[in-house]
């Protein structure tokens, strides 16, 4: 693991999010350097700390990973005492990161207008299912339903049934990502002027920005992408083909150069030939289910290994389906620290991801895993708003804290 504090160095961000978009931005962040205070409800705290599909003793797998490098503090936002302090960490703050329903901030006295009086500065963070303004904005808005309006869900899954999700929150993903993009092109402005915004990121926006030329297509020519299982319609061969050890590859080798290696490989130069029947790119699109047909026959003739020492020797692009095991034990993960093991209190070691992208001079860095509900009050309230130890019980008590 790195030493480095990461570029993010010296950026306070208060994170006020839930589930999954907000605070992924804050993981983003945080894993860059930036100091992420977490606001959570007292006593319950955000529902990620329950979440996840498989857990251990009762308790989340999923909350150490998005909860990393994070200080924890709860804080009620619906007491006008609560609401007060959170301005005073505004005052402390560069960025504020919510993903509460539109107008939520504003029914609490916290809108950006309140926000700014007390810090010009600050880059206000909103992640929203559709938006701060247009008529669907009051909406309640999840993942999912962005993906299904951005456009992603009907083009995911087999033909012959309906749309598929995959696999995992990525509406939310997207979101947050676009989000913290915004937030530090914010911060460049404000470093150049002074001044502060709003970065108003919308999951439905968010999924369609990756939407390709979808829209375009349609606009011009009328076509609609639709849902085509594992392969790309007129992109071949690139897919997923059998070995004899009963494995599954994947081969992506549909540019002319490439498929050329293929077929030398396969000892059937000829089908790579210009004017036969895979000879370019659109033959090998129209005869798609053909040639994928033809190239499976050959890998059915080799054991996985075999097959992709002789692709990978052979300049064609190629490689296994990974599962969480295989990632744990592959030399290039291992070589990259592409999954690292981090001490966590009550899990000990957990293996999990590493910050993304690597930076060469000041890299990001998993500093510790998701926090205890309120872990850090004492620091936030005490040493950073200056709260004494009797005013920090007494806000306990009276339930703000």
């Amino acid at each position: 693991m790195s030493t480095s504090s990461g570029p993010l160095d010296g950026i306070r961000v208060v994170e006020a999010g839930q589930l999954l978009a907000g605070p992924f931005a804050g993981q983003l962040m945080g894993d860059m350097g930036a100091d992420v205070i977490k606001v959570e409800p007292p006593g319950v705290g955000d529902p990620m700390r329950q979440w996840g599909r498989e857990k251990s003793e009762g308790s989340s797998l999923w909350w150490p990973v998005v909860g990393r490098n994070k200080r924890s503090v709860t804080l009620n936002l619906r007491e006008p005492a609560g609401q007060d302090l959170l301005l005073e960490m505004i005052r402390h703050a560069d960025i504020f990161v919510e993903n509460f329903r539109p107008g939520t901030l504003e029914k609490w006295n916290l809108g950006y207008d309140r926000l700014r009086e007390v810090n010009p500065g600050l880059v206000l963070v909103r992640v929203s299912g559709y938006g701060q303004t247009g008529p669907y904005s009051s909406r309640a808005g999840y993942g999912s339903i962005g993906e299904a309006m951005g456009g992603l869900r009907y083009i995911v899954g087999e033909p012959d049934r309906q749309p598929s999700r995959t696999g995992i929150s990525i509406g939310d993903a997207l979101a947050a990502m676009h989000a913290t993009i915004g937030a530090l092109a914010a911060l460049r402005h404000r470093d150049v002027t002074g001044e502060g915004q709003i970065v108003d990121s919308a999951i439905y926006e968010s999924v369609l920005a990756m939407m390709e030329s979808m829209v375009t297509e349609w606009d011009v020519q009328g076509y609609q992408r639709e849902r085509t299982g594992a392969v790309l319609p007129n992109v071949a061969p690139s897919n997923v083909y059998p070995t004899a050890d009963g494995q599954l590859i994947l081969i992506a080798a549909n540019q002319d150069s490439v498929f050329g290696r293929l077929a030398r490989l396969m000892e059937e130069p000829e089908l790579a030939e210009p004017g036969s029947r895979y000879g370019d790119h659109s033959g090998r699109g129209q005869h798609q289910q053909e040639l994928d047909d033809h190239i499976g026959v050959w890998t059915a003739k080799h054991d996985a290994d075999e097959l992709l020492a002789l692709l990978h020797e052979g300049g064609v692009p190629a490689g296994r389906i990974y599962k969480a095991a295989d990632m744990l034990t592959d030399p290039h993960f291992i070589a990259r620290d592409a999954i690292v093991r981090v001490a966590d209190p009550k899990f000990g070691d957990l293996a999990m991801q590493n910050v993304v992208p690597k930076l060469s001079a000041t890299p990001g860095s998993i500093r510790w895993t998701g926090p205890e509900l309120g872990q850090h009050n004492d620091e936030v309230y005490g040493d950073l708003l200056g709260l004494s130890e009797d005013e920090r019980a007494r806000l306990a008590a009276d339930g703000v804290l």
